[in-house]
């Protein structure tokens, strides 16, 4: 089992201080997994930037001028959104990155991957950045997978604590792309109702799973189990992205959820099965939110060990949830019901 990554330190140069989504995010986790020493068991895979014609396959040419306008100015595209001199290169190499791994798994250099890039991309829409992202990474990898590789069927998992609407909308209306998501509601940023279907030929492709706060590792793997399963056998994908946000930990100064650092890992050991199971193994993940910067540092560490097949090293520094956390299975059953799994196992 080889695990690819990806890392490039311009990343870093994305930067605004006081921001949550900042430098020390990436420095703090690349410190931690150097110091480890795990990466020196992994496929180290370059960073080369996304072309336009790869970003072009997800985003308006009209988006692309703005966010390198704006990197030129020094600008904001919105309150929450910065754009620094080397924020759109930055971008790029993100974007980029997630396909250079996605590549190597797809053409068997690797069994797995996972990009540890920045800015995050998934509230990112194809008209616009937003969120704290510029460009939308996984649609990107998603449309190079399928346009440059040949896939028909890829299946996008989001656990990020925010819903994905940038990937939403990208796929709205392409049944090719399954796109699941756990996500905090109503939060920012206020889409992912479970009634969000998809559309047209997409209708169906698109499954939320809206969570109250208060929601944890039970609820989480609930809705693994008995929602994201039996959608992915139904839809049989050929390669399962994972937008990887560790801020629904209990601990993260951004959000209200209770998962733990082993709940995650629970999570990614039942995506590893899926992949497993339904396309030869093949899964990349792509780094997202996370804020509380050990929590993140620690969680990516375990994801890396199940990825390259060291799952039994998994450690948690900061311990259980002290809240007890809230019951989701109306809501689960709910969503079961209308995506017709109810029946499916």
């Amino acid at each position: 089992m080889t695990t690819s990554y990806c890392y490039d330190p311009f990343n870093l140069r994305h930067h605004l201080s006081g921001h949550p989504e900042n430098r020390a995010r990436l420095a703090g986790t690349w410190e931690l997994l150097h110091a480890d020493g795990i990466l020196a068991d992994l496929l180290a895979t370059p960073c080369t930037p996304a072309s336009d014609e790869q970003l072009l396959r997800v985003h308006s040419r009209r988006h692309l001028s703005t966010v390198a306008q704006a990197a030129q100015r020094n600008a904001h595209l919105d309150s929450d959104t910065y754009v620094g001199s080397d924020s759109e290169q930055a971008a790029r190499l993100a974007a980029g990155g997630l396909c250079n791994v996605v590549g190597a798994v797809l053409g068997g250099q690797a069994s797995n991957g996972f990009a540890l890039v920045r800015p995050p991309g998934h509230h990112a829409t194809p008209e616009r950045g937003m969120g704290f992202c510029l460009y939308n990474n996984v649609a990107i990898a998603a449309r190079a997978a399928q346009a440059e590789h040949g896939l028909e069927r890829v299946l996008v998992v989001d656990f990020d604590v925010h819903h994905g609407n940038g990937t939403q909308d990208a796929f709205y209306e392409d049944g090719s792309v399954l796109f699941f998501s756990t996500h905090q509601h109503p939060y920012y940023p206020g889409t992912g109702h479970w009634r969000e279907m998809g559309r047209g030929a997409g209708g169906g492709a698109t499954v939320n799973v809206p969570f109250p706060a208060g929601v944890g590792d039970a609820g989480y793997a609930a809705a693994f189990d008995s929602i994201l399963t039996p959608a992915a056998r139904r839809f049989q994908p050929q390669l399962i992205l994972v937008s990887a946000g560790y801020d629904a930990h209990w601990n993260d100064p951004l959000a209200s959820m209770q998962l733990t650092i082993p709940g995650y890992a629970a999570l990614v050991a039942r995506l590893l099965g899926l992949a497993g199971e339904l396309c030869a193994g093949r899964m990349v993940c792509a780094l997202e939110g996370g804020y509380h910067l050990e929590v993140l540092a620690h969680a990516v560490r375990n994801t890396l060990r199940q990825l390259s097949g060291q799952s039994q090293r998994i450690d948690d520094p900061l311990g259980p949830s002290p809240w007890e956390e809230r019951d989701a299975s109306a809501l689960l059953a709910q969503v079961r019901q209308i995506h017709d799994l109810s029946g499916a196992s």
